[in-house]
């Protein structure tokens, strides 16, 4: 999130703070505006301060003295450079997590609709929506419960985006910093680690207690639209994301795939909740593909991995996919009888 924030702030953040919490608003006294405008001509005289400058003086800000205050106007070279001054600059933490806030909740929402619908519409099979056990009205519901989550999934990941933000990380930006060898292997390397973490998480949350308390509401959906890919307990989707942040604390990785990488697995996790169950392809006994997860779905104690099989293979829980397994043939049943 480094990044993004990073983008936002050059682009457009910084004039929206600095429209929201203008540095004039915390110096209104006249005399101190009459000394800053007799040192520099470019300044206009301000008299008076408006309704929402008198409100956000009221805000807690950085220490803000008055000479900071002038070499920073002193700096603007023209008057509409002087109005894009924010009192919170960019390092300060209220405004970093209150852009985090906005950012992630437009980000996933914007992910999830646009992904989850293209895959819904040109992808899913929707005669699986007349299977005997697609839900009434199951996909308003599935839409319902990731817009449920999404806003408790955002308070728990905060603090994480907030530590990337501040540094504490391993993320670094120059593309030849640990070589160009490591920038590549740095690919499987976040695949491998995510995966089997996410594999012991998702087989832990299938333990009875956990699976009642929070898995449950995910295996509600036994055949699976796109739009359930997010439709989970904050604390489940907080749980399986873990290691993709855990990663970067541990290994050093390049800002920019970290980003790259990050959008690719919330499209990786739409993608498997399709219901597919197209069998035969050469990758299908190393990639844990969408016939896998449709599995997972209808079993419940199979198939837990992410993105490899191998981890299922080692842990005793891997199931392949056979064309005799395909949801689709019930429908075709009940269409014969």
């Amino acid at each position: 999130m480094d990044l993004v924030l990073h983008l936002c702030d050059e682009y457009f953040l910084d004039k929206v703070w600095a429209k929201l919490v203008p540095l004039s608003a915390f110096s209104t006294s006249p005399e101190f505006f009459t000394a800053l405008n007799s040192s520099s001509p470019i300044l206009p005289l301000v008299t008076s301060a408006s309704k929402w400058s008198q409100f956000v003086a009221h805000l807690p800000h950085p220490p803000l003295a008055p000479q900071d205050i002038a070499s920073i106007y002193e700096s603007a070279s023209t008057s509409q450079a002087i109005t894009a001054v924010s009192a919170w600059p960019r390092d300060y933490i209220p405004r970093q997590l209150l852009s985090l806030c906005v950012l992630t909740l437009f980000g996933i929402h914007a992910l999830y609709f646009i992904f989850a619908g293209l895959s819904y519409k040109y992808i899913f099979n929707h005669d699986m929506m007349r299977h005997p056990r697609f839900l009434k009205n199951q996909v308003k519901l599935e839409i319902q419960s990731s817009l449920r989550a999404f806003p408790s999934l955002l308070i728990l990941m905060l603090p994480l985006f907030q530590a990337e933000v501040m540094g504490y990380s391993k993320l670094y930006k120059g593309l030849d910093t640990y070589g160009y060898t490591y920038l590549f292997l740095s690919v499987p390397m976040f695949l491998l680690f995510t995966d089997y973490c996410i594999y012991w998480i998702h087989r832990w949350l299938h333990i009875p207690f956990l699976y009642k308390m929070l898995h449950k509401p995910h295996h509600k959906w036994i055949v699976p639209t796109p739009f359930a890919s997010h439709a989970f307990h904050p604390l489940d989707g907080y749980a399986q994301s873990l290691p993709y942040h855990l990663f970067i604390f541990l290994f050093p990785m390049h800002r920019g795939v970290y980003l790259v990488l990050f959008v690719f697995v919330n499209c990786w996790t739409i993608l498997i909740h399709d219901s597919d169950m197209i069998t035969g392809h050469p990758l299908e006994k190393v990639i844990n593909g969408p016939a896998h997860h449709t599995l997972h779905h209808l079993y419940f104690t199979v198939n837990y991995g992410q993105y490899f099989t191998w981890a299922d293979r080692v842990g005793g829980s891997y199931r392949h996919p056979e064309s005799s397994l395909d949801p689709l043939l019930e429908i075709q049943d009940t269409k014969t009888e």
